[in-house]
């Protein structure tokens, strides 16, 4: 497996289409005319959600940007260091380099902000948003593919991934012990068939225990499918900061935490009631 294309699709002076903007543009377009959908038939008017999207949006590739900058990138060629000496860098997201969890962070403080100044039901429009999601980050992950990054350690599985030298880092640059013929773990392919298999789950949800659900529920369901996921493929990530003598990081304390809160809390919302006599 190797990316077919390359990453810019045209440029015109300094300005450049590259394909991992337009599959994030289409992941979020995408993403976002389902969620509109999604809140109508909760009986919210879409028209808000729109509005609600620049809100989120902004605040949400911030905070992606800014984890990704000052946690993700010590294991990348960049590094801290070089963000900090190239503060305009940070801005450049086009070339790659958000974190999700960032997103989540700062997105969520957007949209709870938002609904609390509009007063609107704000589990209606997190539940409308877990439905769309998982959709948005299988397409997204795409762009991970073209940029050649997001991979795992070396693998002789059929399916691995050829990275280019001067897209490895260390110690996965050294070619007289890594040569170009070795082949690495697709972790976007996992997390993106993680995301589609998440995607029908909720959606199916949503249909089928229409009269069960209450809100919020979705949004848990989502809270617990897919930081599972991620918490798994974490173990094989090569650009992440570690702590020390431990195969763990941030994303597994985070991902932990999500997964044990959504499952009490959905326990908690749906547990039996012992009848009295």
């Amino acid at each position: 497996m190797h990316p077919p294309v390359d990453p810019i699709i045209f440029e015109i002076g300094p300005f450049a289409l590259r394909w991992y903007g337009l599959l994030m543009a289409a992941a979020i377009i995408i993403g976002s005319t389902l969620a509109s959908r999604e809140v109508a038939r909760r009986g919210q008017d879409p028209e808000n959600f729109w509005d609600m999207l620049f809100w989120i949006i902004i605040p949400g590739f911030i905070g992606a940007r800014l984890y990704y900058v000052f946690i993700q990138s010590p294991r990348t060629a960049e590094g801290i260091g070089y963000y900090l000496s190239n503060p305009l860098k940070i801005l450049q997201v086009w070339g790659g380099g958000i974190h999700i969890f960032g997103g989540f962070i700062f997105g969520g403080l957007a949209l709870w902000l938002f609904t609390r100044l509009r007063q609107l039901p704000t589990l209606v429009y997190l539940d409308a948003i877990a439905v769309s999601l998982p959709l948005a980050q299988a397409i997204g992950r795409w762009g991970n593919f073209i940029n050649q990054e997001l991979y795992g350690p070396p693998t002789d599985l059929p399916w691995g991934l050829r990275i280019d030298p001067n897209r490895r880092i260390a110690p996965y640059n050294d070619l007289s012990a890594y040569p170009e013929s070795v082949r690495f773990h697709p972790l976007f392919l996992y997390e993106s068939l993680w995301n589609a298999i998440g995607f029908c789950l909720i959606f199916w949800l949503s249909e089928r225990f229409k009269a069960q659900l209450k809100p919020g529920d979705l949004s848990l369901v989502y809270l617990l499918w897919y930081p599972l996921g991620r918490f798994f493929i974490e173990f094989l990530r090569t650009d992440s900061w570690f702590f020390p003598g431990t195969p763990f990081n941030m994303v597994h304390i985070l991902s932990f935490a999500a997964v044990v809160t959504a499952t009490v809390l959905l326990y908690r919302r749906h547990r039996p009631t012992a009848v009295k006599t």
